[in-house]
């Protein structure tokens, strides 16, 4: 039996891509993830964004096709653009390509990772866990620490964008994007 638990255990590891942390940067395979942060959320807030960095070190393109993470009830690869003067964000269904040689920022702003039906508040100063799953690398734990509310990049502030659609600057911004599948 315990011959058996061994195999198994052993099974299981061999499952599992390697990734290794140096510097603050995370390796795994030709990715390396850096940078990475989230900020902090109102207590009942539903949404949270969640930003790094990805360079693809690689001749071959990857893709970053999904992250998952227990403090929320979905979360979703995102992209926010400008379209005449309405920002718009729409989900990456297909996910979000990283080209060979390339490094691509998730940003306040641009790409990030989308926590929608949040079962906790992120609190400045401690951290939420994600796995990212890329299409050729395999999937990898991160640590994304808690910053500010005004966060726009790993310790350093910015304006804050509000999710909030009681707030003036709600209308600026198209949710509905969230629901569909294109925004073109």
């Amino acid at each position: 039996m315990i011959t058996l638990l061994r195999a198994a255990l052993a099974a299981t590891l061999l499952l599992v891509t390697p990734a290794f942390a140096h510097n603050g940067v995370v390796h795994l395979g030709e990715i390396n993830i850096s940078a990475p942060f989230t900020r902090a959320t109102l207590p009942n807030a539903p949404v949270g964004g969640g930003f790094l960095t990805i360079e693809n070190t690689g001749d071959q393109t990857d893709r970053l096709i999904s992250a998952t993470s227990s403090v929320a009830g979905d979360t979703q690869i995102h992209e926010m653009s400008m379209q005449g003067d309405v920002m718009k964000m729409r989900e990456l269904a297909e996910g979000l390509e990283i080209p060979a040689g390339a490094t691509v920022a998730m940003a306040p702003g641009g790409y990030h990772i989308m926590f929608m039906g949040l079962n906790q508040a992120f609190v400045e100063g401690e951290s939420i866990t994600i796995t990212l799953v890329f299409e050729k690398a395999g999937s990898v734990e991160i640590e994304l620490p808690v910053l500010g509310t005004a966060a726009d990049s790993a310790g350093h502030g910015a304006m804050e964008m509000d999710h909030d659609a009681s707030q003036d600057v709600a209308p600026m911004m198209d949710h509905g994007a969230l629901n569909s599948e294109s925004t073109n």
